[in-house]
């Protein structure tokens, strides 16, 4: 079974103003490696926050595809969300994507190694 993975949240300050990051802490091939989530838009902050409800780390989702385009060759990949539960059993999430590239490249990685 694959470890579950965490997605953390830090708060910064920018221009007076409180903000929230949201990064996957991991180890790579004994590199210690941090990767930034950012939801879709910037509405999905707001998300964030209700999936979160004040805690500093909810869980990441991910949700592979495969499917093959009209020329024929199979496109394949993640989604991710971020996803948490009440004490009800009432389930929150809000999609995320990786913040860059390297991010992406760093997100990828760590799904391996918790394989």
């Amino acid at each position: 079974m694959a470890n579950v993975i965490k997605v953390e949240r830090e708060l910064f300050e920018k221009n007076g103003k409180s903000y929230f990051a949201y990064y996957i802490n991991g180890k790579v091939r004994n590199t210690e490696v941090k990767a930034q989530v950012v939801p879709p838009d910037l509405g999905g902050y707001k998300v964030l926050d209700i999936v979160y409800d004040g805690a500093n780390e909810a869980e990441l989702v991910v949700v592979p595809f495969k499917f093959a385009a009209d020329d024929g060759h199979v496109i394949e990949g993640n989604t991710f969300k971020v996803v948490s539960t009440d004490e009800n059993g009432e389930i929150y999430e809000c999609p995320v994507q990786p913040a860059r590239k390297s991010d992406k490249s760093m997100l990828d990685m760590l799904i391996k190694a918790n394989a």
